[in-house]
């Protein structure tokens, strides 16, 4: 039975971080070693007494390995997943925001990503594994359009 399954939750931060290179906007996305099918946006879980950005930041800086500022909140994408075996069910928040990059190079990622690379916004949303996240690149790319 469903109900007698306990929920834990989850929060974690991410970014959509961006450049402008050539003309065209750039984002960074990475792949998760173990998974190298997949293409992701940086994130990962706000630490115990972290701020939601702080860990954005963070995770941008050691999983795509770049350093950014923040611009604006994006949106919070919302989901539920059972942990392995099946023991415990997961109610995930993952906040994601804007970012500018300011510096550092892709090639700096962490262990945990077997590779991380600046994509075209329009191209990357199509490399995306995640709804969520296609959804995210897509509203920066609208906010990224809007900034002066």
């Amino acid at each position: 039975m469903m109900h007698d399954i306990p929920t834990q939750t989850q929060v974690s931060a991410g970014g959509v971080a961006f450049r402008r290179q050539n003309g065209q906007t750039e984002i960074a996305l990475i792949r998760v070693m173990g998974i190298e099918t997949r293409w992701q946006l940086p994130k990962g879980t706000v630490e115990a007494g972290e701020a939601a950005e702080a860990a954005a930041l963070r995770e941008v800086r050691e999983e795509a390995g770049i350093h950014a500022v923040i611009l604006a909140p994006i949106d919070t994408v919302e989901y539920w997943f059972y942990g392995r075996g099946g023991g415990i069910r997961y109610h995930k928040f993952v906040h994601f925001y804007l970012m500018r990059y300011t510096s550092g190079d892709v090639r700096d990622h962490d262990h945990e990503v077997s590779e991380a690379r600046w994509v075209e916004i329009q191209q990357a949303h199509t490399m995306l594994a995640f709804k969520g996240e296609q959804d995210m690149a897509a509203r920066a790319a609208a906010m990224i359009a809007a900034l002066p």
